[in-house]
């Protein structure tokens, strides 16, 4: 699949787009136009987009990526994308993320939920249910 999404993006996605480890479908972007080109995309298709906004340095970020990583695997129709608040501040203030890790969930575009803090369950009933839901 990483393949397909590079070709999508134009080259092997290099520092601005990055998969992480192993078989995990999770997108991190570390770059503002990346993302929204990424955005752009899966607001057509009506795609649940869960958008992981965390940081570094942030110890229940941490804690709660196993679980994301786990979550991705599971709802193979649902997009998620890990975003930096260090570096990429300005999409992590356009969505008013004030704490990590701070989960939002779009379809179409539009915010359709959040969950902020290191909260597995909560996330994982808030994906099932709107994943169910048409756009």
């Amino acid at each position: 699949m990483g393949s397909f999404v590079s070709s999508l993006f134009g080259g092997s996605g290099g520092d601005e787009t990055s998969y992480s480890e192993g078989p995990s479908r999770v997108l991190s972007f570390h770059s503002s136009a990346r993302w929204q080109l990424h955005f752009n995309e899966v607001k057509e298709s009506g795609q649940l987009l869960v958008v992981d906004f965390s940081a570094s340095w942030c110890g229940p970020c941490k804690f709660i990526e196993p679980a994301i990583h786990a979550m991705a695997g599971k709802f193979t129709d649902v997009n998620f994308v890990k975003i930096d608040v260090d570096e990429l501040s300005d999409v992590a203030g356009e969505f008013q993320v004030q704490a990590m890790p701070t989960f939002v969930l779009f379809k179409g575009g539009k915010i359709i939920d959040r969950v902020v803090g290191a909260k597995k369950d909560e996330l994982e009933k808030k994906v099932e249910k709107h994943r169910a839901l048409q756009a």
